[in-house]
C-alpha cells in the first residue's frame, strides 16, 4: 500500500478495534477464543498449516483485551484521504475515492447492529443494472467478526480472504468431532491433511458464487421491504425477536436467489455448505428445509427441495409483509408481538 494511504489504514483499523472493544464479548467463550486465534493468525500472517505458538497467542490475547478496555468508550473516527475526511459509514463516497487506488472499503452494521469495517485490495468490480459487486482480495484492516459478505444499499461486498478464513474455521470446528453432517459432506473428498491451502482455495472459489447469490437476494429483498424494515430493526433491542426477524429476511433473500441458484448449478458441495452454515434460528423457523435436505441425502433426489423453493418464496414474502404490518400498528409494542408471530409461522 502507498505510504500516503497509511493514515487511512491506521484510522480504519482504529475503528475496527473500537467496534471489537464494544462487541467482542457478545460471543460465547468458545466461539470468542476460536475467533481470537484466527484473528491472531491473520494479524501475525501465519498460514493455516502453521501451528500457532500458544504462549504468544495467550500474551497477545491479554494485551488486546487490555487495549480494548482502554478504548471501548471512544467514538469512531473520520477517515483521512487526499486532504479530506470521510464519515466511516459513508462507504459509497470512500469507494468512489479509493477504487482508483485499487482498494475497497466497507463500513456498515451487521447482526445486532454491530458495526463492521474493513479495507482491502480490490480484486474486481462488477456493475449490473440493479447492483454493484466489489470483491476484495487481501485485507489490510478488519475487525474480529470480519463477515465474508455484506450488502449495503445497492452495493455488494465480497471478501475472499474472510470467506476463506470462515471456511477454515468451519473445517476446524468440524474436525473436533468429525460428525456425519452437512459440513462433513461438504468437505468430503478434499485433502485436509497435506493440501489445506489448496483445498481452501478450491472451496473459496466454489463458494464465492453461493455468497454472491445470497447478497443478490439481500438487495432484492431490500427493494421489496423498503427502508421501513431497517427502521424497524434499529428499534428492536438485542433479543430473540431481532434474531428471528433477521432470519426471516435471510430466508426471503435465499428463496429469491440462493436456493434457485444452488439447485440450478448442481454443485453438491455448495448446497451441503449452505445447510451446514444455517444458524440455529434459521433452522428452527424453517424445519421444512431441513427435512427436504435430509430427504435428498437419503434418496439422492433433489425433488423435495426443488418443490419447496417456490412455496418458501410465497411464505417468507407474506410473513415479511405481516411483520411490517404489526410494526405499523403497534410501534410501541412490536418486539413481543413479532416474536409470537414468527414462532407461530414456522414453515
Amino acid at each position: 500500500m502507498q505510504d500516503k494511504l497509511q493514515p487511512l489504514l491506521t484510522a480504519v483499523q482504529r475503528n475496527c478495534h473500537i467496534s471489537d472493544a464494544r462487541h467482542a464479548g457478545d460471543y460465547t467463550l468458545c466461539i470468542y477464543l476460536l475467533k481470537m486465534r484466527e484473528y491472531f493468525r491473520w494479524e501475525k500472517r501465519y498460514t493455516f498449516k502453521d501451528n500457532l505458538p500458544e504462549g504468544d497467542v495467550g500474551d497477545w490475547l491479554t494485551q488486546r483485551e487490555n487495549f480494548w478496555q482502554a478504548i471501548e468508550d471512544e467514538p469512531f473516527i473520520d477517515l483521512p484521504l487526499d486532504g479530506e475526511y470521510y464519515d466511516p459509514f459513508d462507504s459509497a463516497a470512500l469507494n468512489a475515492a479509493l477504487n482508483p487506488y485499487g482498494l475497497v472499503y466497507s463500513g456498515g452494521l451487521g447482526n445486532q447492529s454491530t458495526p463492521h469495517f474493513f479495507l482491502g485490495k480490490l480484486g474486481y468490480k462488477e456493475e449490473q443494472t440493479d447492483y454493484t459487486v466489489l470483491v476484495s482480495e487481501n485485507e489490510y484492516a478488519r475487525d474480529l467478526t470480519a463477515p465474508p459478505a455484506m450488502a449495503l444499499g445497492d452495493t455488494i461486498f465480497i471478501r475472499r480472504e474472510s470467506l476463506r478464513r470462515m471456511i477454515w474455521e468451519k473445517i476446524e470446528e468440524w474436525q473436533w468431532n468429525k460428525l456425519d453432517n452437512a459440513m462433513g459432506r461438504a468437505i468430503q473428498g478434499f485433502d485436509l491433511e497435506t493440501s489445506i491451502e489448496a483445498t481452501l482455495d478450491e472451496l473459496t472459489g466454489s463458494l464465492v458464487e453461493s455468497v454472491l447469490l445470497h447478497e443478490r437476494g439481500e438487495v432484492l429483498a431490500g427493494k421489496l421491504l423498503g427502508p421501513e424494515w431497517e427502521k424497524m430493526l434499529v428499534g428492536l433491542p438485542r433479543s430473540k425477536a431481532e434474531i428471528m426477524i433477521r432470519a426471516v429476511r435471510d430466508h426471503l433473500a435465499d428463496s429469491l436467489t440462493t436456493l434457485p441458484g444452488l439447485l440450478g448449478n448442481g454443485k453438491d458441495t455448495s448446497l451441503h455448505f449452505y445447510i451446514a452454515n444455517l444458524p440455529n434460528m434459521h433452522k428452527n423457523i424453517f424445519p421444512a428445509l431441513i427435512q427436504a435436505y435430509e430427504s435428498w441425502v437419503m434418496t439422492g433426489k433433489r425433488t423435495v427441495i426443488e418443490e419447496l423453493v417456490p412455496a418458501s418464496k410465497s411464505h417468507w414474502t407474506a410473513l415479511a409483509s405481516q411483520i411490517l404490518e404489526v410494526y405499523r400498528r403497534h410501534p410501541d409494542d412490536y418486539a413481543r408481538r413479532l416474536q409470537m408471530l414468527v414462532e407461530n409461522s414456522k414453515f
